[in-house]
């Protein structure tokens, strides 16, 4: 290998959007607004659907929106098995991109799924920008949503609507599937996020 080569070969390197980079912009500055309020949750690395898979970050802010992270050094043979949960778990989703990955995303993701661009300006700032503006999920599945009620959050809200205790004690499946019937889907978002405020020390939970 030559200097030469070896040079293009770092400078090529040098120039790759990693994750942190693309987190760092998406957090502290798209998200930045939200970190600074109370009422709204932003949560890092959140588990669907008992863990299933994980979204990169979450906001809840009335609506469950999640962002996904595809950096320069990813690659997206995980895409079809993440977003077959994604679809059924979160009320929006927004993919974060490098710019190698956007056709791809945009053709692999149903048209409510936002897309945006992590490009490097003319003096080497990242920013993102807009390719696919997000919108509401028709396909959201309120049974898997409430995944990320623990057991004894659904019991106590359960409570609180006059289920009886003896149905109380069913098994975790089955109290999900009572609670989906007794909420609509905007106030299972809310009871979502009121729970994981309540939560302490809770390991998610992003700071400005």
């Amino acid at each position: 290998m030559t200097m030469g080569t070896a040079i293009a070969q770092q400078t090529s390197e040098d120039v790759r959007i990693d994750d942190p980079a693309i987190r760092r912009v998406l957090v502290h500055k798209r998200l930045r607004p939200y970190l600074q309020r109370d009422d709204i949750l932003v949560i890092d690395e959140l588990g669907l659907a008992h863990a299933r898979v994980r979204v990169d970050v979450a906001v809840l802010n009335g609506v469950l929106h999640g962002y996904e992270i595809k950096s320069d050094r990813d690659n997206l043979d995980r895409l079809q098995n993440q977003l077959e949960i994604y679809q059924q778990a979160l009320q929006k989703l927004t993919f974060v991109v490098a710019e190698r990955h956007a056709s791809k995303v945009v053709s692999l993701t149903p048209n409510w799924c936002g897309v945006l661009i992590a490009q490097r300006g003319p003096r080497g700032g990242l920013h993102l920008s807009p390719l696919r503006r997000s919108s509401r999920n028709p396909e959201v599945n309120l049974f898997l949503m409430a995944h990320l009620l623990w057991r004894d959050e659904v019991r106590s809200i359960l409570a609180m609507n006059g289920i009886a205790e003896s149905a109380l004690r069913a098994p975790r499946a089955k109290l999900y599937e009572l609670l989906v019937e007794e909420v609509s889907e905007a106030k299972l978002a809310e009871l979502i996020k009121f729970a994981m405020m309540r939560r302490q020390a809770w390991r998610g939970h992003l700071q400005p």
